[in-house]
């Protein structure tokens, strides 16, 4: 048990090691502030695992007590993992994921708690630094301490680990995790924002609504030379923490445990100079230019084909023989892959490194859905599908540091079926990869909406086919459903992954992976943006770091094919023919708050005659003058919101009531409604008289409806004008 005092960024970091949790291989009490969060790692010794994957699951949990509040929903119990936790969950794991030893074989869980939580804390950098400092100091040999940093853009300004409250003000939300000065994880999304040009009123942005010569919209995209500057600063911080870890716990670091390695026999060997001096040609002809499913049953059957030929010349030693023929085929054939591409610059399909597969794409091809885009890139096919809602269709959710409940108003929804990938398995619930990946490509549309928050949109990605980066295809295809619906955007987004192989010095950047590629390669390097910049970005990196020089080449190479991939989406684009008879309308605008009670007009008279008229719905905003119309026909929505303007816009030039009528005056009107206190008489020029329940009968037992009803004429005189109110009596009736 020990405990450590750091200060970094002018903020102190207290840890306590294995106070807490003492049967765990490891636990930290890291406090910092009031945010206290316990972080554990329990690992399975008795347990190998064979099979080629790193055996690690990480759990990042909050409990509703750490600021004080109950569980939302019926159970008051925390149950099911939000979408927060479950994201955060998998940033943890991405980034200590690289630093474990290659052939690391035992079942591996870090568990994060968080028990004490500041309303203007950030739960994700905190978590990492618990759960990094919990893996260093234990058993497990792992020798660099990971550690990230945020950092935001207010104005021109970068800021580093921003409060939640600035990151509010900020346009750009920038997460980097390393360990020295190499990086192994990003995660990067912009926000967008309206600029006004020019405005003094204090209104501006109500002015700015109603012109739009005085406003430019904008998602604030980052250039690729920004975002290396901003990598260099996190690189720069990231390394001076590593030290200030290092130093700092050194005292508590546990010995190594002597790790068993995976079960390796000369079998293995045997098999793999079998495969290298008897069928590497076979096995390139069918690495090379086939399709994936192709490729796969080839592979199979050459499987099969190994195993026999074995067993014909070594008929003694066929223990286990297909398992390990599938694992030493998979070794052969990655090296085979590497070898290919950095040796030749070729790649498995024949693509050159910067080539993008075959792009095609489809728009609207669903009558009865809002909007609908099929787009596909190779083997890659993505079916995304928008909806339009109104605020009642938007999700509620709660954050653990925040009070009230938010609602989400745009959504992505991705779905991995398993026939995408030619499997016959049952769909199940939602994983973490489906909700990472629709949590990536909402971030990289987000920004481009225009007053997003005026509507409520819901966009579900349909893999239908999948052979690499089925994430970008939903950005892709999730921006041209947003067109094919008319939401306004700033510009059309597209996505690419890049992949790298790495031997030594010697690398290669590939454009546009495939799932071969991602599986034997060292990165996956996922962007995001319009043409003018980045607007998200993820990376992951299996390597031990990355270099700045191979991250440059990198978000260059992406911006070529992400131009590339553009204009072929703005191709298709103006092609789009709107579902006009499926798709709602609604239109959000603004006038001057004062200009309101006109268009409600007397009684409500004005709005309901609009509603009536052009069939629509109506929200009004007294506060801020934010009007917003929808319906099911486009066309009625605009006249309607013409309509609201021309009110609001039309000068104060109507007459003084003392020039229309005068008291004495005898007119016949139409009963427009019926109140307890009187009737309301529809009178010449447009307005409305009251006539009063006193001017009919004096027996206050009797009601107004035992002498009129709606609809009924009257013929009624002017009593008074009183503060532009016409008060009426009766003269007699013919009803």
């Amino acid at each position: 048990m020990g405990e450590a005092k750091l200060t970094f960024l002018g903020k102190e970091e207290k840890y306590i090691f294995d106070k807490f949790a003492k049967q765990a291989s490891g636990s930290v009490y890291y406090q910092k502030g009031n945010n206290v969060l316990l972080a554990t790692v329990a690992v399975d010794t008795d347990c190998v695992v064979e099979e080629d994957f790193l055996p690690l699951t990480v759990q990042y949990i909050e409990k509703a007590y750490a600021a004080g509040k109950f569980p939302g929903g019926y159970v008051k119990r925390e149950a099911k993992p939000s979408d927060f936790e479950t994201l955060s969950a998998r940033i943890i794991d991405r980034s200590l994921r690289p630093l474990f030893p290659k052939d690391y074989c035992y079942p591996t869980q870090i568990t994060i708690l968080v028990l004490s939580a500041d309303n203007d804390s950030d739960l994700q950098i905190l978590a990492l630094n618990a759960a990094s400092a919990a893996l260093y100091v234990s058993e497990i040999p792992i020798t660099f301490p990971v550690n990230g940093v945020r950092i935001g853009r207010i104005g021109e300004k970068l800021v580093l680990n921003p409060s939640p409250k600035e990151l509010e003000q900020s346009t750009l939300d920038l997460l980097v995790s390393g360990v020295n000065e190499d990086l192994l994880m990003i995660e990067m999304r912009t926000f967008g924002g309206v600029k006004v040009q020019s405005s003094n009123n204090p209104l501006s942005l109500m002015t700015t609504l109603r012109n739009e010569e005085e406003v430019s919209f904008s998602a604030n995209e980052l250039e690729e030379n920004e975002l290396i500057g901003a990598l260099e600063l996190a690189r720069t911080q990231i390394a001076l923490k590593s030290q200030l870890i290092k130093d700092s716990f050194m005292p508590f670091i546990k010995p190594p445990v002597e790790l068993k390695e995976k079960r390796k026999s000369f079998v293995c060997e045997k098999i793999e100079n079998f495969i290298y001096q008897k069928h590497l040609e076979s096995l390139r002809n069918i690495v090379e230019f086939l399709s994936k499913t192709e490729r796969n049953s080839r592979l199979k059957a050459f499987a099969k084909e190994v195993m026999e030929s074995w067993k014909t010349q070594n008929p003694n030693d066929i223990e286990s023989l297909e398992e390990r023929v599938n694992e030493t085929l998979a070794k052969v054939k990655r090296t085979l892959i590497r070898q290919m591409i950095l040796e030749e610059g070729k790649r498995a399909d024949g693509r050159g490194l910067k080539e993008v597969r075959p792009i095609s794409i489809e728009t609207n091809i669903l009558p009865k859905a809002h909007s609908s885009a099929l787009f596909t890139r190779g083997q890659t096919q993505a079916l995304v599908v928008c909806t339009l809602g109104g605020d009642m269709d938007a999700q509620n959710y709660e954050l653990l540091t925040e009070k009230t409940t938010s609602k989400e108003r745009f959504m992505v929804h991705y779905n991995f079926p398993p026939f995408s990938v030619g499997e016959a398995s049952s769909i199940g619930a939602t994983g973490r990869r489906e909700l990472g990946h629709g949590n990536l490509a909402k971030r990289a549309l987000e920004c481009s909406l225009i007053n997003g928050d005026s509507k409520t949109i819901r966009l579900v990605s349909e893999i239908l086919e999948s052979n690499g980066s089925s994430s970008m295809a939903t950005v892709c295809g999730g921006s041209l459903a947003l067109a094919a619906a008319d939401i306004e955007c700033t510009a059309l987004i597209a996505g690419v992954a890049m992949g790298l192989v790495c031997e030594g010095e010697k690398y290669a950047i590939l454009t546009d992976i495939m799932g071969l590629e991602d599986h034997d390669g060292d990165m996956d390097f996922k962007v995001a943006g319009s043409a003018n910049g980045i607007t998200a970005l993820q990376m992951d990196i299996k390597l031990g770091g990355l270099k700045t020089e191979i991250l440059k080449n990198a978000l260059f190479q992406a911006k070529e094919a992400r131009l590339h991939i553009l204009q072929l989406m703005e191709e298709a684009k103006s092609k789009i023919v709107l579902n006009t008879e499926s798709l709602p309308s609604a239109q959000t605008f603004a006038i001057h708050p004062s200009k309101i009670v006109e268009v409600i007009g007397q009684a409500g008279k004005t709005i309901k005659e609009i509603i009536e008229k052009f069939e629509v719905a109506i929200d009004l905003n007294r506060e801020n003058g934010e009007v917003k119309v929808s319906g099911g026909n486009r066309q009625k929505v605009n006249a309607a919101k013409e309509h609201i303007i021309n009110i609001a816009n039309a000068k104060d030039n109507k007459p003084n009531f003392s020039d229309l009528y005068k008291v004495g005056d005898i007119y016949t009107g139409k009963v427009k409604k019926v109140v307890e206190f009187g009737a309301f008489v529809e009178l010449p020029h447009n307005y409305d008289g009251l006539l009063h329940i006193s001017k009919i009968t004096n027996n206050r037992n009797e009601s107004i409806s035992d002498y009129l009803k709606e609809g009924d004429e009257v013929r009624v005189e002017v009593l008074s004008l009183n503060k532009n109110k016409v008060e009426l009596g009766l003269v007699d009736s013919t009803h």
